[in-house]
């Protein structure tokens, strides 16, 4: 860990005590797998760019794709990697917000995170569905139930294994996705007709409502490279593997959009697309091995869905078991197995998603992004904080500019998730129930603080 002058807040007496409890944490995650960790924490393959095409048309799509990681995941990643090299802790950015303001908003941080994983866990199990309806289409809805909590609980299962066995995994599944991505795209490209981004729009997608469309999926694709910092206390060397990773995972994830999405648009009618289509394009570009092609990327679909669970869940686990560590949750979610896997953390966390996987969650994406948006807000704040109170503080990277260069550059991300958010809410759709459950989230932030620290200072004077 990077060191300082001084710490900028001084913990509660329970808080120091606690944090210092019995973690016993296994550095098992090589940078290869912590590559594909944060692969599946942000993209998972090709999967849902189809959408984006037949929302928004080819040309749009293409050009979305290229500059949303331009305004906003580079300088995410650049901010991320300065942040998770200086502090590279057990809780990523739990701990860069308690060391830059203190416990309060570290918890409010934590919560944020914690509510909008309620939503964006979700949508994984219902993902695998989609693309086992390409060989099972007519299943009914109890067995869709079934098939989610198989994908929870076998998520699970790998995570309970160890963060080692998580990551290993992790690069197997990518290979898989990346390996039938690129067949496709070589097959695409040899049975180009024209080309890939003409027309430039399609028809009625213009004007906000098209764009905030457009953006909304782009930048759901894109988003989430802070996810995979909570498991950093399991990184081989992680001061300097959480850069080095970012550093190869964003290229990747970009590539996997761009390369696949240009070939296939190539050599098909863009208007045929539709959500969860990946297969039908793979079919209709494959000729003779097509119906090969497009079981290949069926069942890749399925092992994006279970590996997107499988990465989130490890990062979103450990956001509870930080927090038991500092008291403000039970004691047993911060214990750690033979293995340095907080096991009663990673199973509360499963419990929760299966027990939200039941609730239509469609009007509240907006909401998840706002949550999202106003997390990240307290994480890049924490760097220009870190960076104007401890100077001396830093890792083995560091953007090279100053405190007033690294707000500026803070400043891209959050405008452009703030863009979407403002687009999403002017057309009226998602409006207010995105606004309702923002404020209910937020509002109850606070109250669980106070919960929180009763709970700890209880504990604190009577350990019994």
């Amino acid at each position: 860990m990077g060191g300082g002058a001084h710490e900028v807040y001084a913990l509660p007496s329970w808080c120091v005590r606690r944090s210092f409890a019995a973690m016993t944490l296994v550095r098992s995650i090589s940078t290869l797998s912590l590559v594909f960790i944060l692969y599946f924490s942000t993209s998972g393959g090709a999967f849902t760019t189809e959408t984006l095409v037949a929302s928004v048309g080819p040309g749009m799509a293409l050009l979305i794709l290229v500059l949303v990681p331009l305004v906003y995941s580079i300088p995410e990643v650049l901010l991320v990697g300065e942040l998770a090299s200086m502090l590279p802790e057990e809780g990523g950015y739990y701990r860069w917000v308690q060391r830059a303001f203190g416990p309060f908003w570290a918890f409010q941080n934590g919560w944020l995170t914690w509510m909008y994983s309620l939503v964006d866990m979700a949508l994984y199990p219902k993902l695998f569905v989609t693309y086992l309806a390409y060989f099972a289409p007519s299943l009914p809805p109890s067995a869709v139930w079934g098939v989610g909590l198989l994908v929870i609980w076998g998520a699970t299962a790998l995570n309970l294994a160890g963060a080692g066995r998580v990551g290993r995994s992790s690069v197997l599944s990518g290979l898989f996705i990346i390996g039938g991505f690129l067949v496709l795209a070589v097959v695409a490209g040899g049975s180009a007709t024209h080309v890939p981004w003409r027309p430039f729009g399609a028809p009625g997608s213009g004007g906000a409502k098209g764009l905030a469309v457009g953006l909304s999926i782009a930048l759901w694709n894109y988003i989430g490279w802070d996810n995979a910092s909570t498991v950093q206390g399991e990184v081989k060397d992680a001061t300097q593997s959480y850069p080095r990773a970012l550093a190869i995972a964003l290229p990747l994830v970009i590539a996997g959009y761009l390369i696949p999405l240009t070939a296939a648009l190539s050599a098909t009618d863009w208007t045929t697309w539709r959500e969860g289509g990946w297969p039908q394009i793979a079919l209709a570009v494959g000729g003779r091995p097509g119906p090969v092609l497009a079981a290949w990327i069926a069942v890749a679909g399925m092992v994006s869905a279970v590996g997107l669970f499988n990465a989130l869940l490890l990062a979103y686990s450990r956001i509870p078991f930080v927090m038991a560590t500092d008291g403000l949750l039970p004691a047993a979610l911060a214990r750690t197995d033979r293995r340095g896997t907080p096991r009663i953390a990673v199973l509360f966390a499963a419990v929760c998603y299966s027990l939200f996987m039941l609730l239509p969650f469609s009007c509240l994406v907006v909401a998840d992004v706002l949550l999202y948006s106003l997390a990240l807000m307290l994480e890049l704040a924490s760097l220009v904080a870190l960076r104007a109170r401890e100077p001396a503080l830093r890792g083995a990277f560091r953007i090279p500019l100053g405190t007033r260069g690294v707000a500026a550059l803070a400043a891209l991300p959050l405008a452009v998730l703030l863009l979407v958010v403002g687009l999403s809410f002017a057309d009226g759709e998602y409006g207010l129930p995105a606004v309702v459950g923002a404020a209910v989230a937020i509002g109850l932030g606070p109250l669980s603080w106070a919960l929180a620290t009763r709970h700890a200072r209880r504990t604190a004077t009577d350990p019994a």
